[in-house]
């Protein structure tokens, strides 16, 4: 074989696993989005009322929190590529176990169990990703996993609504299933096995290691708001279009559509532009775009079609776009010993700080008599000040452990 023949397969086999960590990533995120236009069904099937089927919703989230939590203690100890794949077939079972539920509590139980297995499975793929991928290229390998945000946000809805509509609600949870089944089989044969870090110390010592430690604490800390920025605008943004923009509910696909599948072309790219600069200029630049943005949006008027498009669209990519630089620092600082247990503790912190953002947002706006939503404006300025505030802590971040930041591999790095 020729020698750039050899020299392309190591590429090769980088590029087939951050695409099947990306399916990955992709079904347990669809799993979560087709549960939104079920609503009307899921309420009519079992006779439930609005507030029960938010608990439904809420259930994936909660679960994954707390499991999350849990699996910090123990994750570091087992091979990445069993534990992925383990937690991952748990995920499938439990999504076929939502698509032949007979009753509201067997649906609810089913829900937990799916977000239990899910949200675990999704901080080892990030895990996997800093294992396997060189610090150099993390950025890129990022920005083409988190692909599967936008691409769930763009199929997530229409899928769902389509097939229900043809073979009841039943129908999305089994096609989720039997796409779980292929990716697992994939992944059985693509993922590279990683051997565990930390058997030989005490779960209870591992968790108080990774929750102690002062790069993991300011790590945590920027996680955390790095989702709220986003999540105490996004729950109320197809609300705000309907009720202060005046679209009408049939158009609200429209932003879901364009803005994801710009999103979906603009991840590898920033991506890219994350492993050739600073870390931290990349995220402070996108940063206050997405400020600009946001407070666009947030004040929106009545507008017509195309120019709303243009900037929801524009929120979808700053927005995310925030995500690449950011998560491959946190990646970066952390040492590959605590790797595992840290990103999930960091998946249950990152669910609980979307939580309370959603929860804070509802505080602040409220519906007038006309039917106008008061205070988004406001819950715009608070995200202007969440986004300034991810910065300052990334550059906290970068204080404490420079080659987390950096564009090229550091021999002897924490970050390995």
């Amino acid at each position: 074989m020729s020698p750039p023949d050899n020299a392309a397969r190591p590429v090769l086999r980088e590029q087939t696993l951050l695409l099947t960590l990306a399916a990955i990533q992709f079904t347990h995120i669809m799993d979560f989005m087709i549960m939104m236009p079920l609503g009307a069904g899921l309420m009519r099937v079992f006779n439930i009322t609005p507030g029960q089927f938010s608990l439904l919703v809420a259930s994936y989230g909660f679960a994954a929190a707390v499991t999350g939590f849990l699996g910090g203690f123990v994750l570091d100890r087992f091979d990445r590529k069993s534990a992925l794949l383990t937690l991952y077939a748990g995920f499938g079972l439990s999504t076929l176990a939502c698509a032949l539920a007979p009753t509201y509590g067997f649906l609810m139980a089913a829900r937990l169990a799916a977000g239990a297995f899910g949200g675990v499975a999704g901080s080892l793929v990030t895990a996997m990703v800093g294992d396997a991928i060189p610090p150099e290229r993390r950025g890129r390998a990022m920005g083409v996993v988190m692909t599967a945000f936008p691409l769930a946000s763009v199929l997530g809805v229409p899928v769902g609504l389509t097939l229900a509509t043809w073979f009841e609600w039943h129908a999305p949870f089994f096609l989720l299933a039997g796409v779980s089944a292929a990716v697992l089989g994939v992944a059985l044969k693509i993922l590279p096995h990683v051997a565990s870090h930390r058997s030989d110390v005490h779960p209870l010592r591992q968790m108080f290691e990774i929750l102690t430690h002062r790069i993991h604490v300011r790590a945590f800390l920027l996680s955390m708001m790095l989702v709220f920025a986003g999540g105490i605008v996004i729950p109320f943004m197809a609300p705000s279009m309907v009720a202060n923009v005046g679209l009408t509910e049939a158009q609200l696909p429209l932003i879901y559509f364009f803005g994801g599948a710009c999103t979906f072309f603009t991840m590898p790219w920033i991506g890219r532009l994350t492993d050739r600069h600073d870390k931290l200029h990349v995220l402070a630049s996108i940063t206050a775009l997405a400020v600009v943005v946001a407070l666009i949006v947030t004040q929106l008027k009545v507008t017509p079609l195309p120019v709303t498009l243009v900037v929801t669209t524009l929120f979808f990519i700053t927005m995310s776009g925030r995500f690449a630089p950011a998560m491959a620092m946190v990646t970066n600082a952390v040492e590959p010993r605590y790797r595992g247990g840290f990103m999930s503790v960091n998946s249950a912190l990152q669910q609980s700080s979307s939580a309370f953002a959603t929860y804070a947002a509802g505080l602040i706006i409220h519906r007038e008599a006309t039917g106008r939503l008061a205070g988004y404006p406001q819950a715009g300025y608070v995200a202007a000040a969440a986004f300034a505030l991810t910065v300052g802590l990334a550059a906290w971040l970068r204080a404490a452990a420079p080659h987390a930041a950096r564009n090229f591999p550091v021999a002897g790095n924490a970050g390995g």
